[in-house]
């Protein structure tokens, strides 16, 4: 007979996470866990044990709670990790989503070590963005009417299972599990009804600002009222939403991370440089990014304080097409974009920018390769939470190459 402690190799990626989370501030999570003489409940999993479950099972690319579920009965890894606590799908899906603000916690923290060791400098960083199918189809967008047609009916339906749970009294308990499971799920579709038609109101008067008369054609999604449709890398359009990485150029570090539902990444390049500097206490030198990002407002923004904006000069201009210089100064535009456009006639500043790829789209690449294609988790909160999971087991990889934990 051979015990998991035995089985699991010694040099196995598992203990090398176990060890890792060891050395993380878990207080915030021990705070969450409340113990009362009036309530009966079941003894609380370590959350240090919950943490090490999925940050490997992130780094196995496993994207379902279920399945984790699954891997925790059967792989040596997942059941060394658990000793001899046993765990539900259940608990493993809401401590994956409801900890986001531990995350992100843990990402400065992690980083913030880094930049002490002098291992992540903060001179450079470079900023990208990957469209991530969302847990929606494209048939679920409606117009306002039949929003408010099903908004009706998922009403309706919610006040007859309340009824019908008034005047049946002598359930077993099996039936009584699965009639407040219905109840639940009908609620939240009428909770969801209610955001989408919130969001529409906000979606048509932006789009009414912009175009006159486009809020008719606006359409919000009864399944996940955040997700958009946006252009995906196959050039077909998906409801999806914008995962924002920025990563230190010279460790591949990701340094901050952010979820929007915006589908280009026009306008998101000046709040990424805030964040950075703002978390930190630190102002990068130069940030790399492609010419969706490069802005007028956002390039002026960056460049007042002291950041070097170094991108492609975004085409299409009237003095472009008529065969002026892309470099030179044009009218009506700011003092930081002109500095702008001359630095990047210079060939320094071109072979800096060809350095991009390989920084900002190296993480958006692990994160693909570990399954990071769809979400299954509805809401900008719960996915942002999954998207920092991806962030601190990619560098959590970072580290181990850097030679910053022991193996």
């Amino acid at each position: 007979m051979l015990s998991l402690e035995d089985m699991l190799p010694r040099d196995h990626r598992a203990r090398i996470v176990w060890s890792f989370v060891k050395t993380l501030d878990l207080e915030p999570l021990y705070e969450k866990i409340v113990v009362t003489k009036s309530t009966v409940g079941r003894n609380s999993i370590a959350p240090e044990i919950l943490v090490s479950l999925w940050l490997l099972a992130t780094l196995d690319g496993i994207g379902t709670a279920r399945e984790l579920g699954r891997r925790c009965e059967t792989d040596i890894a997942y059941l060394w990790t658990l000793g001899n606590v046993t765990v539900n799908y259940h608990t493993l899906s809401d401590f994956r989503v409801e900890n986001g603000a531990f995350l992100e916690k843990t990402l400065v923290d992690t980083v913030a070590s880094l930049v002490a060791q002098g291992l992540v400098p903060l001179e450079t960083i470079a900023q990208d963005g990957m469209r991530v199918r969302a847990s929606a189809g494209s048939s679920s967008f409606r117009r306002k009417p039949t929003l408010e047609s099903l908004q009706q009916q998922a009403q309706a339906h919610v006040d007859r299972l309340k009824k019908e749970s008034e005047n049946e009294c002598d359930r077993s308990d099996g039936d009584a599990r699965r009639q407040a499971a219905v109840e639940r799920a009908s609620r939240e579709r009428q909770e969801r009804l209610d955001e989408a038609l919130r969001q529409f109101e906000e979606l048509s008067k932006q789009r009414e600002s912009r175009r006159k008369g486009d809020g008719e054609k606006t359409r919000v999604s009864t399944t996940d009222p955040d997700a958009r449709n946006m252009k995906m890398a196959n050039g077909g359009f998906d409801p999806a939403f914008n995962v924002q990485f920025a990563t230190d150029a010279d460790s591949r570090v990701i340094v901050a991370v952010d979820v929007t539902n915006s589908g280009t990444d026009s306008g998101q390049m000046a709040p990424m440089h805030e964040k950075v500097c703002s978390t930190y206490d630190k102002t990068p030198k130069t940030q790399l990014v492609d010419s969706a990002y490069a802005t007028k407002g956002d390039v002026k923004t960056v460049e007042s304080k002291g950041t070097e904006v170094v991108s492609t000069i975004p085409r299409g201009s009237v003095l472009e097409s008529k065969g002026k210089d892309p470099h030179a100064q044009q009218p009506g535009e700011s003092d930081e974009y002109t500095a702008f456009r001359a630095r990047m006639a210079k060939e320094e500043y071109k072979e800096l920018y060809k350095t991009r790829p390989s920084v900002a789209e190296f993480p958006n690449a692990d994160c693909r390769n570990r399954n990071l294609r769809q979400f299954k988790v509805r809401g900008l909160v719960k996915v942002k939470a999954v998207a920092l999971w991806h962030a601190v087991a990619f560098n959590f990889t970072r580290m181990v190459n850097l030679g910053a934990l022991a193996i």
